[in-house]
């Protein structure tokens, strides 16, 4: 009984980790796009048709819900697959509304009308089309109102991890700071808008500063989806768990062996 998540590349193995750790029982089926990662420099049309896929593949391999767990992803291509029908028993999910309720200190379930909220200077560190897409600012404006959200495309970042290079990421996450801290001085809080940051996360709070809330995505997600599946255990899936990917076998084992600090063993896709 696998649940599918799904990334273009290994950012989201930050969400699995959070997730197995928060739901022991549960099975997981991570795929990772690796041979057309980063999504980041992509258009949306190329972004749809590669989640789309994906999607497909973890659906037919078993797996009724799987998550988004890739935040250009969920900004180009989740509503559009939303709208466009998903097939009856199976269900899509992104990673930017349990973070928009983390900062709008909302329940999950909390539909009532855009409010004020204590933070009201936001820093949004994001890929190029996560930025472009603007699509944390439509979700942030559902839920708040009177919140200013300064955006930074962090262009390089993912290409950095990914390559396993994390002095030339540290640097690079330091040059995206400054830039961001010359429009906007004093943010209050500071968003990891995509899954692969949260590696950095030490980097981005020493480069920001102590008085900056940092918020990024795993324990959150995987405490929605705790709760998800709590209300729809419908939702577990027949699939098998284990870890799929587009790219090279070995190569992308040896970097998720590294990030996770354990054996992880990828499939070809």
């Amino acid at each position: 009984m696998a649940v599918g998540i799904f990334d273009s590349g290994l950012g989201g193995l930050t969400v699995l980790n959070a997730a197995q750790k928060r739901l022991p029982d549960v099975d997981f089926l991570y795929y990772a796009d690796s041979a057309h990662a980063p999504y980041g420099v992509r258009n949306a049309d190329d972004i749809y048709q590669l989640t789309r896929n994906a999607v497909q593949g973890l659906w037919a391999r078993g797996c009724n819900l799987v998550i988004l767990a890739c935040n250009t992803a969920s900004a180009a291509a989740l509503r559009r697959m939303q709208e466009e029908g998903v097939p009856e028993g199976k269900r899509v999910l992104g990673v930017f509304v349990p973070l928009i309720e983390a900062l709008t200190e909302r329940q999950w379930g909390d539909n009532s009308p855009p409010r004020e909220v204590a933070v009201k200077h936001v820093g949004l560190f994001a890929t190029p089309a996560t930025v472009s897409s603007r699509a944390f600012q439509r979700e942030l404006a559902f839920r708040a109102i009177g919140v200013d959200v300064e955006a930074q495309a962090c262009g390089g970042v993912v290409d950095a991890i990914e390559e396993g290079d994390m002095i030339l990421a540290e640097a690079l996450v330091r040059s995206h700071v400054d830039a961001l801290k010359r429009k906007m001085p004093e943010p209050q809080a500071a968003i990891l808008g995509c899954t692969h940051y949260p590696l950095m996360a030490e980097t981005f709070q020493q480069a920001l500063g102590p008085n900056v809330q940092v918020l990024s995505q795993g324990d959150l997600v995987a405490e929605s989806l705790a709760d998800y599946l709590q209300r729809h255990p419908n939702m577990l899936g027949d699939g098998a768990d284990g870890f799929l990917t587009t790219g090279k076998p070995g190569f992308v084992s040896d970097r998720a062996t590294q990030f996770l600090r354990r054996q992880i063993s990828f499939e070809a896709a």
